[in-house]
């Protein structure tokens, strides 16, 4: 038998290609907290739902399989424009498909419950600072336990509550999506930011992720020398991946650079940003004809390993799968949405959106308005919401997933509480493991 050491550190191994330490970046971010564990271990989750750790309701495995996110969690959902760059509506959903596959939506809804407690817990961790924090959040409230249970028994209800509304025949709950924030809920704020960085939002040409990363004082245009997000290539790469991404593209490429030190889960993936665009800038008014995509180095889903024969779309190659997946669960997916293998890699190619944000432990999880005025209620309940969404959209011909989980979830929420509660303090145990690999 293994100890559970060895359980955590064979998983680590086996997908970041290095043993727990403190010399790969990943497993430093990882060990900031139980939270950042969760997000950077989702190959464990799955190891410990084959192994017994982790015991899904039996009721839950009764709903029709359906594409799933395969890494849910509080961080893994947020604002993007419909169509990628393309687009200028702004929306809230789940914006991470990496480990998406078609699965049973008890792993998304399991997973993302956990990630309140834990979310909860380093709110807590960087008020005392204990977890550093982007902002400064000393002396600000926390969450407290009724906090955390209210907010998923909100989830439970309106992701159960939401299949119910697709269930109705004069509701296209396929075509829905969420667009429309108003104060004083928790996201407001940060949907507005979102609104103010599309294409003619007024802060486009400061705080746009375009903006963030080329350099608009050079002619021809240029990524901007940041050697913290950006690496340059040698003449050689550069062509190489001219070449060999050319055809995936909407317009000529006119700058490449390695993306370095991004993310958690997928830290030591490869990734690249193409600038694309017409050739010949003459200024300003030229940059609407501009946007970043990016080439993004894919592995296997972290549940087929330990799920490998659920559904023969699994079988696609990752990046293939991960296209699949994103098109199906979206309402209107990237249009440069597509995938290629390259280097005996498999690659996904998408458009970087201009007003992507993010949403951090710092945004939900402390202060008066997600503490004392239900704020980290709300962010539950949008993201039920946005979940059930792209679950329902699985299956655009009928009902019947929606009617299994109108079936079986209220039956099921509170074992799968006392699921998530005792899984979050398994997350816990096995961080505090790593601190000690790591260290």
């Amino acid at each position: 038998m293994k100890t559970r050491s060895e359980i955590i550190s064979a998983a680590l191994k086996r997908v970041d290609g290095h043993a727990p330490s403190g010399k790969v970046a990943k497993h430093r971010k990882m060990a900031v907290s139980p939270f950042t564990f969760l997000r950077g271990a989702s190959q464990l989750f799955y190891a410990d739902i084959l192994s017994g750790v982790l015991p899904l309701p039996e009721a839950l495995l009764n709903i029709p399989m359906t594409y799933v996110m395969g890494d849910c969690h509080t961080g893994n959902f947020g604002f993007i424009t419909e169509g990628g760059s393309h687009g200028d509506k702004v929306i809230f959903c789940p914006n991470d498909y990496d480990d998406a596959c078609i699965g049973h939506a008890a792993w998304d809804i399991v997973r993302f419950c956990v990630s309140l407690i834990l979310v909860a817990e380093h709110g807590q961790g960087m008020v005392r600072g204990v977890y550093q924090s982007e902002k400064d959040v000393s002396g600000k409230s926390v969450l407290g336990d009724n906090d955390i249970n209210q907010a998923i028994d909100k989830f439970l209800s309106t992701y159960r509550d939401t299949c119910g509304l697709s269930i109705r025949k004069d509701r296209k709950l396929h075509d829905s999506v969420i667009d429309d924030f108003s104060s004083p809920h928790i996201l407001y704020n940060l949907y507005r930011k979102a609104q103010n960085r599309v294409l003619d939002g007024e802060d486009f040409t400061r705080k746009s992720v375009f903006a963030k990363s080329v350099d608009f004082d050079k002619t021809p245009l240029r990524f901007k020398d940041d050697p913290e997000r950006f690496k340059s290539l040698g003449n050689d790469v550069f062509a190489q991946l001219e070449y060999a991404f050319a055809p995936y593209m909407n317009d000529a490429i006119i700058d490449i650079v390695e993306r370095v030190d991004s993310g958690i889960g997928s830290a030591n993936m490869k990734r690249y940003y193409f600038l694309i665009g017409p050739r010949g800038f003459q200024g300003s008014d030229d940059l609407p004809l501009y946007h970043v995509v990016e080439i993004k180095q894919q592995r296997e889903a972290a549940a087929l390993f330990y799920f490998p024969d659920l559904n023969p779309v699994n079988r696609l190659n990752p990046a293939h799968l991960s296209a699949v997946c994103q098109q199906r669960m979206q309402r209107q997916p990237d249009l440069l949405l597509s995938e290629l293998e390259w280097n005996r890699e498999h690659w996904l190619v998408h458009s970087r959106h201009h007003a992507r944000i993010g949403i951090n432990p710092e945004d939900i999880a402390v202060g008066k308005k997600a503490t004392r005025k239900g704020g980290f209620l709300q962010y539950a309940q949008s993201c039920a919401e946005a979940l059930a969404l792209a679950h329902c959209r699985g299956d655009r011909r009928s009902t019947r997933f929606e009617r299994a989980v109108c079936d079986y979830l209220p039956g099921a929420m509170t074992e799968l509480k006392y699921v998530a509660e005792d899984y979050a303090q398994v997350v816990t145990d096995d961080w505090a493991r790593l601190v000690g690999m790591v260290r």
